[in-house]
C-alpha cells in the first residue's frame, strides 16, 4: 500500500496548544491518584507532587528543544533516530511511546469508570468499553475537534482544582504549624518511601511529550511548541501542589485514600452539590487525559509507517477528518483491550516505567545531537548541554530505584 496523499493541517495555536498540554497533565490520573499517594506519604504528598514536577521538567526542556529542532510527529521515536541513526532502536522507542499512550489511556478509562460509580451503579465493562469507543470516535473527527474538546474540559478541570484550592482555603492557615511535617522527612526509610510516591506521582505528569507528536499541525512551530511544553508543565505543578496542600491539611490521608474520588471527598462539608460537580469534573478529566493520550498514540504510529518503520497502512489520512483514522482505530482496540484486563495502579506504574526508559533515550539523544551540532537553528530553543545529561540520570535513576522496589 503506498502512502496517502493527503496531509496534516497547520491548524493548533500556542494558547490552545497550553490547554492541550495541561489538559493531558491535569486529568484524570492526578484525579483518581491523588488519594493513593497521600495514603502512602501522608502530609508528604505535596512535596511527592513538587519532586515528580521538578523530575519531569529536567526531561520536558530537552523534549522542548527537540521540538523546535526535529519538528515531525513522530516525536521521540524520530528524536532517537536522528541522534543514533539506528532504525530498530528508533522503531522500538516508537512502540514504548505508542505502549505508553494507549496503557495510560487505558488507566483512565477504569479510573473515570471508578468516578462514575460514585454517580451511578453502572456495570463496570459495558461503561468502560462505552467510554473507549466514544474517545476512538472523537480522536478520528479531527485534530481541531479534538482539541477543542481537550480546551474546554480543560478549563472546567482547572477551575474545580482552583474552585478546590479557594473554598477550602481556610485549612491553609494551619500550614505554619504543619510545614514541618509536610516538607521533607527526617529518616532513610520515609525518604524512599517518599521517592516510591513521587514514582507514582510522576504518572500525573505524563503528556508534555505527547504535545510535540501534533508538531506537524501546529503554527509557528519552532517558537509555539518549545514555549508551550514548558509552560503547561509549570502550571500543572503548581496546580497539583496546591491542590495537594489543600487536600492532605483538610481530611485525613487515609480517607483520601479510601475515596473513589478524593477531591470530591475533599469539598464534601461544601455539600452534595459540591462533591457532584467534582464527581463529574474528574469524570471528564478521566475522558480528557485518555483522549489526548489516544490521538498522541495515533500520531506517533502515523509518523513511524510516514518513515516506513511501522507498517504501512497506518499511514493512511482519511480526505474527509484528515486524521490518520486506521492508526486511530488500532489505538482504540489496545486500550479497550487493556481497560478489562487491568487494574488502576498497575496501569499507572507501567505506564511510569515505559516513559522513564523513553525520557532516558531522548535525553541521552538530545545530548548526543547537541555534541554533534552545537548550533541550533535560528529562534530555536538552546539548552546548557548539562540539562539532558541530569535528565537521562534522573529518569534512569528513578527507574532503577522503582524496579529495586518491586523485587524486594
Amino acid at each position: 500500500m503506498t502512502h496517502s496523499s493527503h496531509q496534516l493541517r497547520r491548524r493548533v495555536r500556542f494558547p490552545f496548544l497550553v490547554f492541550y498540554g495541561v489538559g493531558t497533565m491535569v486529568g484524570g490520573g492526578f484525579y483518581a491518584l491523588s488519594g493513593e499517594i497521600a495514603g502512602r506519604v501522608g502530609l508528604h504528598a505535596p512535596l511527592a507532587f513538587a519532586l515528580a514536577g521538578l523530575l519531569a521538567l529536567l526531561s520536558a526542556l530537552s523534549f522542548a528543544e527537540l521540538s523546535g529542532r526535529l519538528p515531525h510527529s513522530g516525536g521521540s521515536a524520530r528524536y532517537v533516530e536522528e541522534a543514533f541513526g539506528r532504525p530498530r532502536l528508533a522503531a522500538l522507542v516508537g512502540w514504548l511511546v505508542i505502549g505508553t499512550g494507549v496503557v495510560s489511556a487505558a488507566t483512565l478509562a477504569v479510573a473515570t469508570t471508578g468516578f462514575l460509580r460514585d454517580l451511578a451503579p453502572l456495570p463496570s465493562v459495558s461503561t468502560t468499553l462505552l467510554l473507549v469507543l466514544a474517545m476512538g470516535l472523537v480522536a478520528a473527527w479531527g485534530i481541531a475537534e479534538a482539541v477543542a474538546v481537550v480546551v474546554v474540559i480543560t478549563l472546567l478541570q482547572i477551575a474545580s482544582l482552583l474552585y478546590i484550592v479557594l473554598s477550602m482555603g481556610g485549612v491553609l492557615g494551619s500550614l505554619p504549624a504543619q510545614a514541618s511535617a509536610i516538607l521533607v522527612p527526617a529518616d532513610l526509610g520515609a525518604v524512599a518511601g517518599l521517592l516510591g510516591a513521587a514514582f507514582l506521582a510522576f504518572y500525573a505528569f505524563i503528556g508534555f511529550e505527547d504535545m510535540v507528536t501534533v508538531a506537524e499541525e501546529v503554527q509557528d512551530v519552532r517558537r509555539a511548541l518549545p514555549a508551550a511544553v514548558i509552560t503547561s508543565l509549570l502550571v500543572t505543578t503548581a496546580l497539583y501542589v496546591g491542590v495537594a496542600t489543600v487536600a492532605v491539611l483538610a481530611v485525613p490521608p487515609a480517607e483520601l485514600a479510601a475515596a473513589d474520588t478524593p477531591l470530591a471527598r475533599v469539598v464534601a462539608e461544601q455539600g452534595p452539590l459540591a462533591v457532584n460537580a467534582i464527581v463529574l469534573v474528574s469524570m471528564l478529566a478521566g475522558v480528557n487525559s485518555a483522549l489526548v493520550q489516544m490521538v498522541m498514540a495515533a500520531r506517533v504510529a502515523y509518523g513511524m509507517a510516514e518513515r516506513r518503520v511501522a507498517p504501512a497502512w497506518l499511514a493512511l489520512v482519511n480526505a474527509r477528518t484528515q486524521t490518520p483514522v486506521r492508526a486511530t482505530a488500532l489505538a482504540t482496540l489496545l486500550v479497550l483491550v487493556l481497560a478489562l484486563s487491568f487494574e488502576l495502579e498497575a496501569l499507572a506504574e507501567a505506564t511510569s516505567a515505559i516513559i522513564l526508559v523513553v525520557f532516558t533515550l531522548v535525553n541521552l539523544g538530545l545530548l548526543r545531537i547537541k555534541r554533534r551540532q552545537p548550533e541550533t537553528p535560528a529562534a530555536v530553543l538552546r539548552l546548557p548541554i548539562w540539562v539532558p545529561g541530569a535528565g537521562a540520570l534522573v529518569s534512569a535513576g528513578l527507574l532503577l530505584f522503582q524496579i529495586g522496589r518491586w523485587l524486594s
